[in-house]
């Protein structure tokens, strides 16, 4: 089992390390990479998490049918709703996840695309949520946010057809933020998180928070939220810090609290 955890910086790199079975995830990847996202919501050290797959063909294929077809399972389970959280699940890291995406990006790995914040390809790469062709829906938030961040009419023929589109279309709708050549993918992707990590690690997850919850708010909520969140970082140790360094024409080393 190889769920790859590094932190240097303030900087995580979750590496899903399966290259054999194309990055697919069985019950004990998924048990792994969920302690790993809980590691990155609850350990003050992170500032920023990267999210990327081992070897050049494949960033993620999501589920190993092969592990789960058949499987007996409890109906039980259906109502333990917080047992093995997940990025795309539902469990809630409001510091900023980068994906850096090598290769084919399918079914469990688009959806966990989906709930990453900044993403970076390969030009090479693929993206499809192809599982109503196995006859299931793309689940884990598959049919919820690619409707937030597509044009209704590409994301319907995506989740409808199964069919996968290119790295230089997923540029063009937005999908991802940068294409880069295989050699530059993790540099590209870190480089981003530096420029992350340098900020308030207060501000970050106040920011990410506030815009994710303003799907589900109206403006006048949405903004009268923005004062109070505020009003309580203008009180924070690194609001402080960064008056001083600005006084003193220097970069604000801040401690995030």
């Amino acid at each position: 089992m190889a769920i790859d955890f590094t932190l240097e910086d303030g900087i995580a790199v979750i590496t899903i390390n399966r290259p054999e079975r194309r990055n697919a995830l069985d019950a004990e990847h998924y048990a792994a990479l969920s302690e790993a996202w809980q590691r990155v919501r609850d350990d003050d050290a992170i500032r920023v998490a990267v999210i990327t797959g081992a070897g050049d063909k494949s960033f993620c294929a999501g589920a190993d049918i092969k592990s789960f077809v058949g499987r007996d399972v409890e109906l039980a389970e259906l109502w333990l709703t917080q047992k093995g959280q997940l990025l795309n699940r539902g469990l809630e890291i409001w510091k900023p996840v980068i994906a850096a995406v090598n290769g084919a990006c399918v079914g469990g790995g688009m959806t966990l695309l989906l709930a990453t914040d900044i993403r970076v390809a390969v030009e090479g790469a693929v993206f499809s949520v192809a599982e109503v062709k196995r006859g299931i829906i793309a689940a884990n938030g598959g049919t919820q946010r690619i409707m937030q961040q597509l044009p209704y009419a590409i994301a319907m023929e995506m989740l409808l057809t199964g069919e996968s589109i290119d790295a230089e279309t997923a540029l063009r709708w937005g999908l991802v933020n940068k294409l880069v050549p295989a050699a530059d993918l993790l540099s590209a992707a870190l480089d981003y998180a530096r420029r992350i990590a340098a900020n308030a690690p207060l501000a970050l997850q106040a920011a990410k928070e506030l815009a994710i919850r303003s799907r589900d708010m109206d403006l006048p909520t949405g903004l009268r939220m923005e004062q109070l969140v505020n009003r309580i970082l203008h009180h924070s140790e690194d609001t402080a810090i960064a008056k001083a360094a600005f006084a003193e024409k220097r970069q604000p080393q801040f401690k995030g609290r």
